[in-house]
């Protein structure tokens, strides 16, 4: 299985409903996987505030023509939704994407069956979970990172059995340096890193400087620096929010349009889970050693 395949054809089923009790609005996922191929392993991926399943086309197709069968779930906070800022559940969204994405996992059999073609294809004793942005902050939970309470105090482990790996892109970091906004109307954005001990792979952008923060790009390191090994930090030195339109293309988020930057993005992230889901390490190793000869661009890391 290799991480280079523009051309692979794949399949997409939506929407699928998950069983998901007390959410209010049902739980729909879309289901993205190769025609062809066994074992497939399984990326449930983790969007971006107000964003949804019929997003991150660019990432997901990519992905799966590599080999992955991808589960996108549609979170609370999706602009379809219509629940902003001052809507009284905002404050508990939270808590309810993480519901979303274990809801995923514990009907992860059932879903793939009702999508039909992936069923019997998945190889669900290889499962990563994957996000951007507020979802990468949601899928750090799953992998062992916390949320700090008004005292410091870190708040119950959401890991899950079935995860063995991720991929963080756009991860937040801690919450010591909110501006009042975020103080405000984000007061979760309080990760404790310290306990994330599932190997993941940290993307951020060199040139990503968020109104949530008063730090600048080494704010969405923090996921890389202050989590335990084995961890790998990919940063793009060109690189803005939506690292070149990971959302899709000509989107109004996207700053730095490029669809190099996101075919790297997801690239990387492909060879990255290859190698630690025990699938292949050639297509990794090769990343790294071309990050390591190119001169601008791209710098990997590892711990």
């Amino acid at each position: 299985m290799s991480a280079q395949h523009p051309d692979r054809p794949i399949v997409a089923v939506k929407p699928i409903t998950v069983p998901a009790p007390g959410r209010g609005v049902d739980l729909q996922v879309k289901v993205t996987a190769p025609l062809t191929g066994q074992n497939l392993p399984v990326i449930v991926f983790s969007h971006g505030n107000a964003w949804s399943m019929d997003g991150y086309e660019p990432l997901v197709d990519r992905w799966a023509a590599a080999g992955f069968v991808v589960v996108q779930p549609t979170h609370l906070d999706s602009r379809r939704n219509g629940i902003g800022w001052d809507d009284p559940r905002f404050a508990t969204i939270w808590r309810v994407r993480i519901s979303d994405l274990h809801a995923v996992l514990d009907g992860l059999s059932d879903i793939l069956a009702r999508a039909a073609g992936p069923a019997d294809r998945a190889d669900l004793d290889r499962v990563a979970v994957v996000g951007h942005s507020w979802g990468a902050q949601t899928a750090g939970t799953l992998l062992g990172a916390r949320v700090l309470d008004a005292d410091g105090v870190p708040g119950e482990d959401f890991t899950h059995p079935a995860v063995s790996a991720g991929a963080l892109i756009a991860a937040t970091g801690t919450g010591d340096s909110l501006t009042p906004f975020a103080v405000e109307h984000l007061p979760f954005m309080r990760p404790d890193y310290s306990t994330m001990t599932t190997p993941a792979l940290v993307v951020a952008g060199g040139r990503d400087r968020s109104r949530l923060s008063t730090r600048g790009p080494e704010w969405f390191t923090d996921a890389y620096r202050l989590s335990p090994s084995p961890k790998s930090l990919l940063v793009i030195d060109e690189g803005e929010h939506t690292l070149g339109g990971l959302a899709g293309e000509k989107v109004a988020e996207t700053t730095d349009e490029d669809p190099a930057r996101v075919a790297l993005v997801a690239d990387a992230v492909s060879a990255y889970l290859l190698d630690a889901l025990g699938i292949d390490a050639a297509a990794w190793a090769a990343f790294e050693k071309a990050a390591a000869a190119d001169d601008v661009g791209r710098n990997v890391t590892g711990k």
